[in-house]
């Protein structure tokens, strides 16, 4: 995982060989929004009965905006 010196990308983040397309400033939002490093990472790999799924699943499905909207939910 990010952050241990010996960072892997998760397969789930990557599709048709390129980092998601969104998750870059996911991240950052995360990020601004008091999320560690790892919190974010976890956050993205968690359930959520509410898309359903992960939010990591719904970037994958191309549900974007209700992935960030989640998540600028939470800076609140």
């Amino acid at each position: 995982m990010p952050g241990s010196g010996r960072s892997k990308i998760p397969v789930d983040v990557i599709q048709d060989g390129e980092v998601l397309r969104h998750l870059p400033g996911l991240l950052t939002l995360l990020g601004d929004s008091g999320f560690s490093e790892q919190e974010a990472w976890d956050w993205l790999f968690r359930e959520d009965e509410s898309l359903p799924g992960t939010p990591v699943q719904a970037l994958r499905d191309d549900r974007h905006t209700e992935v960030t909207r989640r998540a600028q939910a939470l800076a609140f």
